[in-house]
């Protein structure tokens, strides 16, 4: 009886022994994927496998087992691409699914740029936690959302109070978990600031390990002044540059890639980090405002509507206008295509000289002028602007410390005639440039979505495919990857992108938004709970 008993307890053990080995050890498994790191490393075939919305292991994975697995034989397994240059503050209220980010490998944005960001960082990292969007999202604090809180619209510098308040504002975003300091200085008020009032603020975000990343105050025929503005900011401030979208504006200045370039080389080499960011393609997009010179807006709407309503002033805008159309080398206003027009929506999709037509004047510039400041006073409108060259993009793009980013919000699909960088950045890249074009390598593209963003933002547990990082990753087919958003049809999602991860949970299957929403608020280094 004794010797039955014993039978029974080693039965009962081994039983037990088996029943646990039999339980899965990870969440997820994908298995068989050719995998690109994020380092910039050469790819190597492996599994992956994701615990508690980190990555477990890495590797030959055997026998380990996991409650779902993925084969990704034939596609590429990397990191979750990090774009550092969003404008999704309100869009992720609206569409936290975020579909056009996610649809093109994108886990992480970060917001609040070009200077324009929430005034209340805490607020809005919190209201990101409790939306619970699709992706992940930091932000910095914008320079002019800091400076309409003390100045509002007004063209002057701050006194030493003033300043003193702003600086503030910035350090206290930055303790509540801003990654970094923006500013637009072709946009009011911020091209009311002198670069003095810019460096007090960045010392405040470097002050808490923050980036300086700016839309800077020219793009075109005064490029080179404003980039070394940008670089000595960060000379002075000690702080980490990241210029934004960076380009060649205009006719005239196409081909000087290489100088502009130039200027970031030099900085590194000198030993500052200073970095850019592109979207690939030959247009821009922001307000139909900028064509007018600063002035007009100082003081706000009211004052704005004044100096248009009045003759003598009008006459006068106009005439700066057409200069600036001159120095762009541009005959008219045709590079310039309404992509949102609230008053009329079939001015969508048009240029500026084919809405002149369509209104019975004259093709001229000079009436064209006219044109764009009429619907100004009708309330603006958001355009695109081709303005650069493709020979500039590439050249650009070649550089191994340039990332991508779309300066996108988050698109409500069929709605306006958006840039296509919103959709397809990322696909494009991939597919034109480097599968079909050969411009840059797959590895060294990857490593600027992922590794190089994250190295700058402070994102330290992002951009990698290691263990413990968070689990942020897509699988995509490098056969298949493609843009399908165009300018004449925007609304098109990009293909190509099998499965896609965000902390742990499964987002994109089979290419569909699951409408999961797994991710969460980021955090600048210098917060604390």
């Amino acid at each position: 009886m004794k010797k039955i008993l014993v039978c029974l307890a080693f039965l009962a053990i081994a039983l037990s022994s088996s029943a646990q080995t039999a339980l899965p050890i990870a969440d997820l498994i994908i298995r068989n994927g050719k995998v690109l790191d994020g380092s910039g490393n050469s790819w190597f075939y492996g599994d992956v496998a994701i615990k508690d919305g980190k990555i477990l292991r890495v590797g030959n994975l055997g026998e380990l087992r996991a409650a779902k697995t993925i084969d990704a034989k034939g596609l590429i397994l990397a990191p979750g691409f990090i774009d550092v240059h969003g404008h999704i503050e309100k869009g992720v209220v609206g569409t936290p699914t975020a579909d056009n980010y996610i649809l093109d490998g994108v886990t992480t944005v970060i917001t609040g740029n070009c200077g324009g960001s929430e005034e209340n960082i805490s607020g809005y990292l919190r209201l990101v936690d409790s939306i619970r969007p699709s992706i992940n999202i930091a932000s910095l604090i914008g320079h002019n959302t800091v400076r309409a809180q003390v100045l509002q619209r007004a063209n002057r510098a701050p006194s030493a109070d003033e300043q003193k308040q702003m600086d503030e504002l910035v350090a206290k975003a930055m303790r509540n978990g801003a990654v970094g300091l923006s500013t637009g200085l072709i946009y009011i008020p911020g091209t009311f600031a002198k670069t003095e009032e810019v460096v007090s603020l960045a010392k405040a975000a470097a002050r808490y390990n923050g980036v300086y990343a700016s839309h800077i105050r020219d793009e075109e025929n005064n490029a080179v002044e404003a980039i070394n503005e940008a670089i000595n900011i960060g000379k002075e401030a000690n702080i980490p540059v990241q210029i934004s979208h960076f380009k060649v504006g205009g006719k005239s200045n196409w081909g000087k890639s290489n100088i502009t370039l130039g200027l970031i080389k030099k900085a590194r080499e000198d030993g500052w980090e200073v970095t850019i960011d592109q979207y690939p393609y030959t247009a821009s997009s922001t307000n139909l405002g900028v064509r007018l010179p600063d002035w007009t807006f100082q003081g706000g709407d009211d004052s704005m509507k004044v100096r248009l309503t009045d003759p003598e002033t009008r006459s006068k805008i106009k005439k700066e206008m057409l200069q600036q159309l001159k120095d762009y080398a541009f005959p008219n206003y045709s590079y310039a295509v309404v992509a949102s027009y609230a008053p009329d929506s079939t001015y969508n999709g048009k240029n500026i000289s084919q809405i002149n037509k369509l209104l019975g004047k004259k093709s001229n510039a000079k009436n064209e002028a006219e044109t764009i400041m009429d619907m100004v006073l009708a309330g603006g409108a958001q355009m695109v602007y081709n303005s650069m060259n493709e020979d500039d993009v590439k050249h650009i793009m070649k550089y191994p410390f340039s990332m991508f980013a779309a300066d996108a919000g988050i698109r409500v699909f069929g709605q306006g005639m958006p840039h296509p960088r919103g959709y397809g950045t990322n696909a494009r890249v991939l597919g034109k440039y480097v599968r079909d074009e050969k411009v840059i390598s797959l590895e060294d593209a990857i490593r600027r979505m992922t590794s190089l963003p994250a190295q700058k933002f402070g994102l330290n547990d992002r951009g990698h495919i290691l263990p413990n990082f968070a689990a942020d990753i897509v699988i995509f087919s490098e056969a298949e990857v493609q843009d399908l958003s165009t300018f004449q049809q925007p609304h098109a999602y990009s293909k190509g992108f099998k499965y896609v991860i965000v902390n742990g949970e499964l987002v994109v299957e089979n290419e569909k938004h699951l409408g999961t929403k797994s991710g969460r608020a980021l955090y600048g280094q210098a917060y604390v709970k």
